[in-house]
C-alpha cells in the first residue's frame, strides 16, 4: 500500500470517528478532512468538485423547500387528527394508525421533517388522554425509518444509491415499496404489543379526541390547494423522470421552483430553513470519499470482498444487507453508503456479476439498519432531543430495547425477501 494510500485511510478514519464520536459536529469534522485532502495536494479542486453527486445534493435542497412550504399550510397536523378521530380516540388504534401514516408520509418526504410534524399533534393526543408519548413516539420514529426506505427519496442512501446505480424513483417503488411496507404493518403491531399495558385509558377521555377539529390545523387553503396540484406533479415527474430522461434532482428543483413563485413566501425565509450543514456534509463527504477512490482504495476492498464470496452473488447480497444493518445501527448510514457505492461498482467491474440486487440489499441494510439504536438514524437523534426537552427522557437503552429488535425482524425480512426474489 503507497504512502498516498495510508494518508487517505487516516485521513477517512479520523474523520469517521469524528463524526460517529460527535466529539465535533459531523459537518465541520467532513469538511476538514475534505478540505486537507485538497491543501495537502492528494487532489486538486477540479476532482474534487467532479466528486461531488449533484443529483444527491439537488433533491435534498429541493425537497427540503417543498416540505418547508407545505408544512405552513398545516396539512400534515390535519392529517394526524383526523387519523386520530378515525381511530375514535381509541390508543390502540392510534399507535398503528400513526405509524403507518408516518412511514407512509417518510417514504415521500424527509425522515426528520415527517417525525418533527408528528411529535406535537403526538403530544397533544397523549396529554388529553393522560398516557405517556412514548409509545406512540416510538412507533412513529422507527415507523419513519423503516418507510423511508421503500422509495428513491425516502431517505438519503437511496438518493445516494439511486445518483450512482441508475436506478429510477419506480425501480425503488416496484422492489423496495412492498417488503417495507409488510414490515412497517407488522413493526407497528409488534409495537403495540409491546406497549399495550401503557395504552389503557378512560372512555372519557377518548371523546376529547372526537372533539377536535382537524380543520383549524388547515392555516392557509389557497396554498394548500396549489400545493397539492405542484406535489402531485412531483411525485409524476419521479415516477417518470427515467423516460423523460432528466435527473431527479431536475425534477426537485423545477418543483421546488415553482412553490416559491405560487406561495408568495420571501424566498430568505425559506432558504434559511435548509438544513445546509447536511447539505455541506454531503459534498463533503462525496470529496473524501472519491478521494478514496481515486487512490484505489475502493478497488482494493472490492477485491477483498470478491475473494471472501468468490463472487458468488447470494453470500455476497446477504453480507452486504447483515454488515450494512449492524453498522448502521451504530454509525451514521450516509458516510457508509457513500464509501460502499463505488465498493459494489468496483465488486461488478471485478466480476462480472450482476450487481442490482446489491443494490437493494445496502439499501435495506443501512436504512433499516437505523432503527438499532439511538444514534443510528437522524431521526432518531431529533426525537429523542425533541422529547427530552419536553420531560421525556428516550436513553440509549431505551431506545435500543425496542429498536436492535425491530430492527434484526426486518432484516430477517429482507432476508427472506432478497432470497426469493432478487438473489436467484
Amino acid at each position: 500500500m503507497s504512502f498516498t494510500q495510508i494518508v487517505t485511510i487516516a485521513v477517512f478514519i479520523i474523520t469517521f470517528i469524528f463524526i460517529v464520536s460527535e466529539k465535533i459536529n459531523r459537518t465541520v469534522a467532513a469538511m476538514i478532512g475534505a478540505m486537507f485532502l485538497l491543501i495537502i495536494r492528494l487532489i486538486n479542486e477540479k476532482n474534487a468538485v467532479s466528486f461531488i453527486d449533484y443529483t444527491t445534493v439537488g433533491v435534498l435542497v429541493g425537497m427540503m423547500i417543498v416540505v418547508s412550504i407545505i408544512k405552513r399550510t398545516g396539512l400534515f397536523q390535519y392529517i394526524a387528527i383526523k387519523s386520530a378521530k378515525i381511530a375514535k380516540g381509541e390508543p390502540m388504534r392510534i399507535i398503528i394508525l400513526f405509524g403507518v401514516m408516518t412511514g407512509v408520509l417518510s417514504a415521500f418526504l424527509d425522515n426528520v421533517t415527517t417525525i418533527l410534524l408528528m411529535i406535537p399533534i403526538t403530544l397533544v393526543i397523549s396529554k388529553l388522554l393522560k398516557i405517556t408519548p412514548i409509545p406512540f413516539i416510538m412507533s412513529e420514529v422507527l415507523a419513519s425509518n423503516i418507510g423511508g426506505t421503500g422509495t428513491l427519496i425516502g431517505d438519503p442512501p437511496n438518493i445516494m444509491i439511486g445518483s450512482e446505480a441508475g436506478l429510477s424513483f419506480l425501480n425503488f417503488i416496484t422492489n423496495l415499496f412492498p417488503v417495507t411496507f409488510i414490515i412497517l404493518l407488522l413493526s407497528v403491531i409488534i409495537i403495540r404489543r409491546i406497549y399495550k399495558n401503557e395504552l389503557i385509558v378512560d372512555d372519557k377521555l377518548k371523546k376529547q379526541i372526537m372533539e377536535l377539529d382537524e380543520l383549524k390545523a388547515i392555516t392557509d387553503k389557497k396554498l394548500l390547494y396549489k400545493s397539492l396540484v405542484v406535489l402531485g406533479f412531483i411525485i409524476l415527474g419521479f415516477f417518470m423522470h427515467e423516460h423523460l430522461k432528466y435527473e431527479s434532482s431536475t425534477v426537485a428543483l423545477t418543483g421546488a421552483a415553482v412553490f416559491l413563485l405560487i406561495s408568495g413566501i420571501e424566498v430568505d425565509e425559506i432558504l434559511v430553513e435548509i438544513e445546509w450543514p447536511t447539505i455541506f456534509f454531503f459534498i463533503s463527504l462525496f470529496i473524501i470519499v472519491g478521494t478514496l477512490e481515486e487512490v484505489g482504495i475502493i478497488n482494493i476492498l472490492a477485491k477483498a470482498v470478491v475473494s471472501l464470496t468468490k463472487g458468488n452473488l447470494t453470500l455476497t447480497g446477504i453480507i452486504i444487507l447483515w454488515s450494512s444493518a449492524i453498522l448502521s445501527a451504530f454509525l451514521d448510514n450516509i458516510p457508509f453508503v457513500a464509501t460502499m457505492i463505488p465498493l459494489i461498482k468496483g465488486l461488478g467491474a471485478i466480476s462480472h456479476m450482476n450487481i442490482t440486487p446489491l443494490w437493494w440489499a445496502l439499501s435495506l441494510g443501512a436504512c433499516l439498519g437505523g432503527n438499532g439504536t439511538l444514534i443510528g438514524a437522524s431521526a432518531n437523534v431529533v426525537t429523542v432531543g425533541v422529547m427530552e426537552k419536553e420531560g421525556y427522557k428516550i436513553t440509549f437503552k431505551d431506545f435500543m430495547k425496542i429498536g436492535f429488535p425491530i430492527m434484526i425482524f426486518s432484516i430477517i425480512i429482507s432476508t427472506i425477501y432478497l432470497l426469493i426474489f432478487q438473489l436467484r
